[in-house]
């Protein structure tokens, strides 16, 4: 049976987990900061365009983090009159923020590859290595603390995917570092950043969708509304439902609402705690907002006299 106390829990727990990851957050803006700068210093010596683009793509990078620090920071002011449900879109749009940002990070890294291609340029091959292996070390850091929020928080996920892509960024460096060394392949570097600027856009196109998909108040990816439904009307007392909706209103946080008829002789109270505990425990759905209807309601008519005038009469149906 579900009590205010496990509300309140349940509400404490969310906001544990969002003080974490905003401390995740931090912390991976700063290791991004500082070897961002790592970065663009070893391209400038290395005379590595490579390098220099990753630094740049670190640079948005820090941006993207900063943007999802702040909109994790500033979701969690209370609700208010004007804001009933408080800041929490705010999470969703700097996720959708961080997609576009993704794929025009990658139309840059084509452009890029392209102008390489046809004009690779001398790369100090070795000081590429050993910047882009401590670049990987670092985002792989980043990834796992990122790694056991971002299943539940779009807003984590954006940051996330940043992160892999800029791992991904190293690993192609490395990739590239390896064949300038030993085989003379310059253009293997713009042929990796092509394949790394794919892997991108497949992966913001998800985060995009998702993000895309709670601000039009989709049913949640995860939640199938015909088992909800059907649920709802396997409930003793249950004699219809209509009007279900459910929608997302935040990463984790599910909302619902329906018009349940139910018969005549059944509490009120009792079959609504007993759908409220249903809907918590199979679908993990917190916030519900049902409206409670009487099936077989007594009807009233009209009829017309025969004289012509109006008569009132209760018929039972």
């Amino acid at each position: 049976m579900a009590t205010a106390q496990d509300n309140h829990a349940r509400a404490h727990q969310h906001h544990h987990r969002a003080e974490r990851s905003r401390r995740r957050l931090a912390l991976v803006l700063v290791l991004t900061g500082v070897y961002m700068l790592a970065e663009a210093v070893g391209g400038w010596l290395a005379n590595s365009l490579a390098l220099l683009a990753d630094a740049g793509h670190m640079l948005t990078d820090v941006a993207a983090l900063s943007l999802a620090l702040f909109a994790a920071w500033f979701s969690a002011r209370p609700a208010t009159a004007a804001k009933t449900f408080g800041y929490y879109r705010l999470e969703i749009l700097a996720a959708l923020t961080n997609g576009v940002v993704l794929v025009l990070i990658s139309l840059v890294v084509f452009y890029q590859a392209y102008r390489r291609w046809l004009a690779p340029a001398a790369v100090e091959s070795h000081l590429l290595i050993a910047v882009a292996a401590g670049g990987l070390l670092v985002n792989l850091v980043c990834a796992w603390l990122l790694h056991g929020a971002h299943a539940d928080d779009l807003n984590v996920r954006g940051a996330w995917l940043h992160v892999m892509g800029d791992a991904l960024g190293s690993v192609g460096a490395l990739a590239a570092g390896a064949l300038i060394a030993f085989k003379g392949w310059y253009a293997a570097d713009p042929l990796i950043s092509v394949l790394i600027g794919c892997l991108i856009i497949w992966s913001s196109w998800h985060l995009i969708r998702e993000a895309t998909n709670v601000l039009l108040e989709g049913t949640p990816a995860h939640i199938n509304l015909a088992s909800v439904e059907e649920a709802i009307l396997l409930t003793d007392g249950v004699e219809g439902v209509h009007d279900l909706h459910v929608w997302t209103i935040a990463s984790g946080r599910e909302a619902l609402s329906a018009h349940v008829v139910h018969a005549p002789a059944v509490a009120q109270p009792a079959l609504l705690n007993a759908l409220r505990v249903k809907l918590h425990d199979r679908f993990g759905v917190d916030h519900l907002t049902i409206q409670m209807e009487a099936g077989a309601i007594e009807a009233e008519e009209i009829h017309l006299c025969p004289a012509g005038t109006d008569c009132y009469q209760q018929s039972r149906q």
